[in-house]
């Protein structure tokens, strides 16, 4: 009798638990397993210090995931993002990094069957950085009858920074065009300057000025 008075205690209860349990059981194995594909962003962390990426930098991969439906129609499937961590990444060189299931912040129960691509390929370089002249552009001619007496850039150079490959390919630096269709005598403009290599950026200001003095032909 003590043994079937355990039993039964809160039977009730324990009867609802079974239920639910059945009921849970139901819920995940008879829901349909899907499979979709989604564009998530690729994110680095642990970026070397003094090196630089020369190569092109992928930002998205595609993913093709599968888990089971009601998995695949949150909104969670909108936050994945691939995360490549480049802490063993310590001097230049080529670096290939595999995309695989913990690399990727997948939501629960969902299973990554592949990536495209697969790999990604990054090319490290050391950071350096230079000085390098400001050339002058010009959108228009200058006024018939006159010409360019001279011109001034302050300053005259401007320190670029990036890749060491890329940064040693960079001769000048191109201000903005400027109009001198309306330009009679002296002239001074606030202009901003343009590095041609995506994969290098300016140290110091963009802007720069330039003075133009434009005379009369004899």
């Amino acid at each position: 009798m003590p043994l079937l008075a355990k039993l039964t205690r809160n039977l009730g209860w324990k009867f609802l638990s079974l239920a639910l349990a059945i009921l849970l059981w139901f819920a995940i194995v008879g829901e349909p397993e899907l499979a979709t594909s989604v564009s998530a962003p690729i994110e680095y962390k642990n970026l070397p210090p003094d090196l630089e990426m020369s190569s092109d930098v992928l930002d998205r991969v595609h993913l093709e995931v599968r888990g089971p439906s009601g998995k695949l129609r949150t909104s969670d499937l909108g936050n994945m993002s691939v995360v490549l961590d480049l802490e063993s990444v310590h001097r230049p060189g080529e670096r290939t990094f595999t995309i695989q299931q913990w690399n990727v912040n997948l939501p629960s129960g969902v299973i990554l069957s592949r990536a495209v691509p697969a790999q990604v390929r990054m090319r490290f370089e050391n950071r350096v950085s230079r000085e390098v002249p400001i050339r002058v552009r010009y959108s228009a001619q200058v006024p018939a009858g006159y010409r360019i007496a001279s011109q001034q850039v302050e300053p005259s150079t401007v320190r670029v920074i990036g890749p060491e490959s890329r940064v040693n390919r960079i001769e000048a630096v191109q201000t903005d065009p400027i109009d001198l269709s309306n330009v009679v005598g002296e002239s001074r403009f606030e202009v901003h300057t343009y590095v041609a290599d995506p994969q290098v950026r300016l140290a110091s200001s963009p802007v720069v000025g330039v003075k133009v003095v434009l005379e009369k032909i004899p």
